[in-house]
């Protein structure tokens, strides 16, 4: 393992708890840079991500800030779907080139403007479930969580306030990476979990630090503007240069 891996895992885990999301695609990105077997990649990313949203899901239940009915749908829906991508047989290339493209998408879609919702929610929420399954095929098969690209997508049809959103999003990638990361083992056999996890117990313990200064930064230092445009411009480079490689 490479010495700056676990650092690169501190800050991403940083920065994306800090919006509410898991980092599961930098990590499989920062894995795929540093050289990690493609075949162990996303259990390493899933695992960490399951880490960082577990504790966020518990601090907006606590709040009581989850819609739990609208959150469960949309991650019931997609639990399935991550499942099947977990399960997926995909090529180590065709899987680089998915991670990379899903990076910069998701590096743009953190650029988006987002104000607190005002009015009612759009007439296209209701959709939001046709939505959620492609998403979470895409989170399974890549070992990503989905909620980077689930949030515009709230924001855009007016789910609910700010926080609501990060509700959702973080109950989303926890029972999406959770199926994804059961898709996996059934597909490589739980004897990878050992394989993928036997080193990254270091990367383990930095994301669960990462993350909660993450949310300590975003209540009491930096503004969530400059925390995203900061995150957006970690995933964007990170995509660039899996494409690249």
């Amino acid at each position: 393992m490479p010495n700056w891996l676990p650092f690169g895992f501190f800050g991403t885990a940083l920065l994306y708890a800090s919006v509410g999301f898991g980092g599961g695609s930098t990590y499989s990105a920062l894995l795929a840079l540093a050289g990690t077997a493609f075949t162990v990649l996303p259990i390493i990313s899933l695992a960490c991500n399951i880490v960082v949203v577990s504790g966020s899901t518990v601090r907006f239940s606590l709040a009581r800030e989850v819609p739990w009915k609208g959150a469960l749908l949309l991650s019931l829906v997609a639990a399935p779907m991550a499942f099947l991508g977990g399960l997926t047989p995909v090529k180590e290339k065709t899987f680089l080139l998915l991670l990379g493209a899903s990076l910069i998408l998701a590096g743009l879609a953190l650029l988006l403007p987002r104000k607190e919702q005002q009015g009612e929610p759009s007439r296209y929420v209701r959709l939001m479930p046709l939505a959620a399954a492609p998403l979470g095929y895409l989170a399974g098969l890549v070992g990503i969580g989905g909620g980077i690209f689930l949030a515009p997508l709230l924001h855009f049809t007016r789910w609910g306030s700010a926080r609501r959103i990060a509700a959702t999003t973080s109950l989303f990638i926890l029972i999406n990476s959770a199926t994804g990361l059961v898709g996996q083992l059934v597909k490589s056999g739980a004897g990878r979990f050992g394989e993928g996890l036997s080193g990254g117990w270091v990367l383990l313990l930095a994301v669960i630090v990462g993350g909660q200064l993450g949310t300590l930064l975003a209540l009491r230092i930096l503004p969530e503007r400059v925390i995203r445009w900061l995150t957006a411009a970690l995933t964007i480079w990170a995509g660039t240069n899996l494409l690249l490689k």
